[in-house]
Formats: C-alpha cells, structure tokens, sequence
C-alpha cells in the first residue's frame, strides 16, 4: 500500500458489490477491472468483511496494486490501481 491519500482519489471506475456476500465483491472487482485503463484506479464498494482480506490478496496474485480502503457509512471503498 502507498501513503496516497485515499479519500482525494478520484476513481476511473466503480464496481458496487454492497449487499454482496463473498465471492461477489471479488467477482465485481474482477469485472470492474478490465473497465478501467492500465494506470487508473477501481473503486469497490462493499460492506463483506471478507472483502478487507480478497481484494489485496487478489491484487497481489494478478499484478495490481491495492491502496487501501476507506471505510463510509456503513461500508468499504476499496482502490486498486490497474497495472496490466
């Protein structure tokens, strides 16, 4: 993770996966990926605990880089920067 300041990121992209039981958040984030451009951020909704464990081990496994997540009203917003 970086020292960014994740609440002044301004995503390319959101994947909502709130309401979504694992594997859905990583599922959407998956998807959502693929809409963003190498270099840009995803942003991932989510309110699965879980999700604060799947995505940074995903991001990891597949070359991306996961910043961090910020937690909102009764959420996460999770950042991953594209980087293939």
């Amino acid at each position: 993770m970086s020292d960014l300041d994740l609440s002044s990121i301004s995503a390319a992209g959101t994947a909502d996966a709130r309401g979504s039981a694992c594997p859905g958040p990583l599922l959407e984030a998956k998807k959502g990926i693929g809409k963003v451009k190498v270099g840009e951020i995803l942003e991932i909704f989510s309110n699965d605990s879980g999700t604060r464990i799947d995505v940074p081990a995903w991001a990891k496994k597949v070359g991306h880089e996961y910043l961090g997540y910020l937690e909102v009203d009764g959420y996460d917003k999770h950042y991953v920067r594209r980087k293939k």
